[in-house]
């Protein structure tokens, strides 16, 4: 045997099962029905590859030989070897013949250039399927796109991003670091010290700046005295009480569009904004947080929560603060937080609501139009757990609701400052 002919065959060997299936087999099965054989080597066969049933590795091995276009010659000067499973790669000569002498045509392998495109093409389909979204996530039906369009309409009415009708408020008094708080706010502490101890109990100490830019380009900041002992937040809290019906408001108005809410008994209707208006602010709130400096745009306003001993990390030991970074963490689209406010509002367990079913209906009505959006809008599948998340949110935000209202309402008690309104919407507890 030459040198060059046993490098040839050589090579043709340690080839043999590298080769990828390229070529689709045409799967014809047996007419007995029974497992289908390879021509060539007796091996299971996967299909017709080159006008013959073969297995995978004489299908590969016929290409590369007839590419290669080696001249081979059987070790044993014979030409008769017997090619089964076993002994396929001792002579590749014979092999070769075998696979002529069976009807493996050389017109049918395809050209390097075929070959790439197919390779190409087979990346192409495992990418895709790969981002293609699970069974069932067929898009959304007719009914669930005019639901996301009457919630993103109403949105649109109801959610002034800009704050730009937001001008009677109030301002919190500007004290400078080591002044006296007012005789008025001192007396109200002073009546019951236990009662604002139990506001501060387990309270994260952080103080709210607030900086205001005015039309004509002048800038205000507030910054709260430099004690920290809970109390700086009270020159603050009829700005709040003013900010916080207004937000209020909206909700409230965004609700009154939602056709299905206004289909609904007028006592339900209260009873559903009683319970989920906070928490349905704290939802838009959410759209105008920036995680980096834990700042709230609001139009001409700013809100920061600033830990007094420096750095942001311990602020996220505020349940609160901690939702909130949490929630922009999922970079949610305006339609998921939409149908996120939809969800909390038709919540059928708030108190007092009397057709229960009816709003449990619609509450899972949004709730898999949140699922079948996800499913068609977001890549596969790295969103794959986002509705879960998303509810998993939503129940966190039931907590946050009752531990704010309950805190608000001590801090009420001790010193009034909610406004008709907030006041209305906190009754909401005795149920």
């Amino acid at each position: 045997m030459r040198p060059e002919e046993s490098w040839s065959q050589v090579g043709l060997v340690q080839c043999e099962e590298a080769d990828s299936a390229l070529e689709e087999p045409i799967n014809v099965e047996e007419e007995d029905g029974g497992l289908q054989i390879c021509r060539v080597c007796g091996d299971k066969a996967n299909g017709y590859h080159f006008n013959v049933m073969t297995c995978e590795g004489c299908k590969g091995f016929f290409r590369r030989a007839m590419k290669r276009n080696v001249r081979l010659r059987c070790p044993f000067r014979k030409g008769t070897c017997e090619i089964t499973r076993k002994t396929r790669r001792q002579c590749q000569a014979c092999r070769l013949r075998k696979c002529l002498e069976s009807g493996m045509k050389k017109e049918m392998i395809m050209s390097d250039a075929a070959v790439e495109q197919r390779r190409a093409l087979i990346k192409r389909k495992k990418r895709e399927k790969i981002e293609a979204p699970p069974p069932g996530g067929q898009g959304l039906t007719e009914e669930q796109q005019a639901l996301i369009q009457e919630l993103m309409d109403a949105q649109m009415q109801t959610f002034d991003t800009t704050f730009s009708h937001f001008k009677d408020f109030r301002l919190p008094a500007v004290f400078h670091s080591g002044c006296e708080l007012p005789e008025f706010l001192q007396a109200s502490l002073l009546e019951d010290p236990a009662t604002w101890s139990q506001i501060m109990k387990d309270r994260v100490p952080m103080k709210i700046s607030l900086q205001l830019r005015g039309e004509d380009g002048s800038i205000w900041n507030y910054q709260p005295p430099s004690k920290s002992d809970g109390k700086e937040i009270i020159p603050l809290l009829p700005h709040l009480a003013d900010v916080s019906t207004y937000m209020f408001k909206g909700v409230i108005n965004f609700a009154k569009v939602i056709s299905y809410f206004r289909d609904l008994p007028i006592e339900d209707q209260i009873s559903l904004l009683k319970g989920a208006t906070f928490e349905m602010c704290i939802l838009r709130f959410n759209t105008m947080f920036d995680t980096e400096t834990g700042t709230w745009e609001c139009g001409r306003l700013a809100y920061c929560f600033e830990d007094p001993n420096g750095g942001f990390q311990k602020l996220l030991l505020d349940p609160l603060m901690k939702f909130h970074c949490m929630l922009k963490k999922l970079q949610l689209h305006k339609e998921e937080y939409v149908l996120m406010q939809a969800i909390s509002l038709f919540s059928p367990d708030r108190p007092g609501v009397v057709q229960r079913s009816v709003v449990d209906q619609l509450q899972e009505r949004f709730a898999l139009t949140l699922k079948a959006y996800i499913e068609c809008s977001r890549p596969y599948p790295a969103h794959r757990f986002l509705f879960l998340k998303i509810m998993a949110v939503l129940t966190e935000l039931r907590s946050i609701n009752a531990q704010q209202t309950q805190q608000l309402l001590r801090i009420q008690d001790s010193h009034p400052f909610a406004t008709p309104l907030m006041q209305e919407l906190f009754s909401s507890t005795d149920g």
